[in-house]
């Protein structure tokens, strides 16, 4: 644990102590005052990471909403609304809320070192470069959850930071913002990453990947993935049983050559992730001081369980069986799990996976050539024989074959498999709306209806009361 712990004495100054301290800095003093120096700077870039990744942004609260809508689980105790499909009550709504709070606020402190870091005295051009290039990787990356859980949103920039009222921009503007930002990051990051858990080009071009999955560009999706997996930077973890996922997913793990880009977690008190995921039990101690297992799902009536195949070692290593009420066959997740944290868990939120990179790849590629293509079965093929133990490089006994589908049984196929790859990562529902398939399988899994007025989160009532050009009728339909 002290090798995580100093990690994060480098690193995690980026969370809710340090986040304070340097997000009043640049509020308190004249820009020409501060952003002068690396350390400054750098001071600057960290005071990013520190309001997106607290309790109410990607530390609990953002997966937990997330997770609720997928296919595979429901949501239980205050968070049963998410799991009933007909809209978000009042107390889901205000933990959306906060979230989109907490995202403006790491959008602000991002467009600070955008226009301010370039001014810097004492800063050379390369490093002025790397810090907005950070800066601007992050924004695209907030701006990609915005659109996709709110639709359009304010387009808050380093050009209209001092204008309090700004109007919800169109869906196809966030994205060409997004776009752009993720591009000059991608030129501007660097090859290694400066210090364990910041981005890098790769990581820039892997958000690029997705972003244009979400545009239906297929080439553009394919050749950044394809560069990803040209550069041999990055490899999946080998398994042989599935408490080998642990050396990925396990509260003690710094980094791996899977990591392309993850928010980093530890047990200190503000700085844990996911503490709602478990429960403590006199037979299961996977979160050391117990939990309240938002979540859970049933090996017998949810299908998408029911057919997922028991010799994978995803399966075993992210299910285990605990009769809370509801019959035998009720699971918990224990993907995440810290049997020894103290006030959070100190597993890290894989944001981007090599596993994620090869799926978009193997997607898009597929798309791209309108058929199964060579490379993108092998793109899923490394990702499936990891998950049953077989060396991810080498042709294995559990292998797709190209015979075996067409373009969307293949599609369907990849779809599958991210479902079982990314399962308690908060992925699964964004990848059913992006392929307009939510309702269907919400219906197939769970027959539930699922009301329009689900698809979207609400903007916050913080939004609707201080910004005037947004009012009620801007509101998301339904709510």
């Amino acid at each position: 644990m002290m090798k995580k712990y100093c990690l994060y004495i480098l690193i995690c100054l980026m969370g809710a102590s340090c986040s304070e301290q340097l997000i009043e800095k640049p509020k308190s003093l004249a820009s020409e005052n501060f952003y002068n120096t690396d350390a400054e700077a750098e001071a600057a870039v960290n005071a990013i990471y520190g309001p997106m990744r607290t309790n109410n942004g990607l530390g609990i609260n953002y997966p937990a909403q997330l997770e609720g809508m997928a296919d595979y689980g429901n949501s239980r105790g205050s968070q049963t609304p998410v799991s009933l499909y007909q809209g978000l009550d009042n107390t889901n709504a205000n933990r959306v809320g906060v979230i989109w709070d907490n995202f403006y606020q790491s959008i602000r402190n991002a467009n600070l070192v955008i226009q301010n870091v370039p001014t810097g005295t004492d800063i050379t051009e390369a490093n002025k470069l790397k810090y907005v290039a950070e800066a601007k990787f992050l924004r695209s990356l907030l701006y990609f959850a915005l659109v996709r859980n709110w639709d359009g949103v304010p387009l808050r920039t380093e050009a209209n930071m001092s204008e309090a009222n700004l109007p919800r921009a169109t869906v196809a503007e966030v994205y060409q913002q997004i776009v752009a930002d993720a591009l000059e990051a991608e030129n501007g990051l660097p090859d290694t990453p400066a210090a364990i858990g910041r981005p890098t080009k790769w990581a820039a071009k892997t958000l690029l990947s997705e972003v244009y999955l979400y545009q239906e560009d297929w080439a553009q999706a394919s050749a950044k993935a394809g560069e990803v997996i040209a550069s041999g930077k990055f490899d999946l973890v080998a398994t042989t049983v599935s408490e080998d996922l642990q050396k990925i997913f396990g509260p003690e793990v710094v980094n791996t050559p899977e990591e392309i880009f993850y928010f980093k977690y530890n047990r200190q008190q503000g700085f844990g992730l996911v503490s709602y995921a478990h429960r403590k039990t006199s037979e299961y101690n996977y979160y050391g001081p117990g939990g309240v297992y938002a979540q859970y799902t049933d090996s017998v009536s949810n299908s998408f369980i029911k057919e997922w195949d028991a010799m994978d070692l995803r399966k075993a290593h992210i299910l285990y069986n605990v009769d809370i009420g509801l019959g035998p066959n009720s699971c918990l997740f224990r993907k995440f799990r810290d049997p020894d944290a103290t006030s959070g868990a100190g597993n890290d939120y894989p944001w981007y996976r090599y596993a994620d990179l090869l799926l978009f790849h193997a997607e898009a590629d597929a798309r791209a050539n309108g058929a199964v293509t060579a490379e993108a079965l092998e793109s899923i093929n490394k990702v499936h024989r990891r998950a049953y133990g077989f060396p991810a490089q080498v042709p294995s006994s559990v292998d797709f074959k190209m015979s075996d589908y067409n373009l969307d049984e293949f599609i369907d196929l990849v779809v599958r498999e991210r479902g079982y790859e990314t399962m308690y990562e908060g992925k699964r529902w964004l990848d059913l709306k992006r392929l307009g398939i939510a309702k269907q399988r919400i219906k197939e899994v769970k027959d539930i209806d699922v009301a329009e007025k689900h698809m979207l989160w609400p903007i916050p009532n913080s939004e609707l009361l201080y910004n005037t050009a947004i009012n009620a009728e801007n509101q998301n339909p339904g709510y």
